[in-house]
């Protein structure tokens, strides 16, 4: 089973093979943690997504890490869900998101991972919620991933993710 710590910080400084970034369903780049994503990455980046986009909220897919500093070799996009109340299977949807990328990362031989909150900026999802969800999914699904890094860009943010890893 994968290690999952918590950090504060900056995602595109994480020592880990991939970095997931929460995307739009174009894949070139847009605001909060994935301008950050792309700035840090370069152009390539913004070429790259368009070149293999769209990608389906729920979903994931990867791209070389261009310009982001080794260890990272992959940038893992994945579209959360934008959140209209909960009962348009937005759970279910932001679910899918971290499985797929840990299904991808096992694709890419991947022995470290570094997540954002995914759909807690922009697209309006509950922090709380998200990191219970967050929290749940990677930790039962099947991976062969030996480090999950869970990146909290804010101190509410930190203390809600470390909170759900507490239950």
């Amino acid at each position: 089973m994968a290690v999952i710590e918590v950090v504060q910080g900056d995602i595109t400084l994480q020592e880990t093979d991939v970095i997931v970034t929460a995307a739009n369903e174009s894949l070139m780049g847009g605001g909060g943690v994935d301008g950050a994503v792309h700035r840090a990455a370069g152009r390539r980046l913004a070429d790259a997504g368009a070149a293999i986009g769209p990608c389906e909220p729920g979903d994931a897919m990867a791209t070389p890490a261009f310009d982001l500093d080794p260890p990272v070799q992959y940038v893992i996009h994945t579209v959360g869900p934008v959140w209209e109340g909960g009962d348009h299977a937005e759970a279910e949807v932001l679910a899918s998101c971290y499985r797929r990328c840990l299904e991808i990362a096992d694709e890419l031989g991947a022995r470290s991972i570094a997540f954002p909150a995914i759909a807690t900026g922009v697209y309006g999802f509950p922090a709380e919620k998200a990191s219970q969800i967050a929290v749940a999914t990677l930790m039962s699904s099947s991976t062969r991933v030996e480090q999950i890094k869970l990146v909290a860009y804010d101190q509410r943010a930190y203390d809600l993710l470390v909170a759900a890893l507490a239950l």
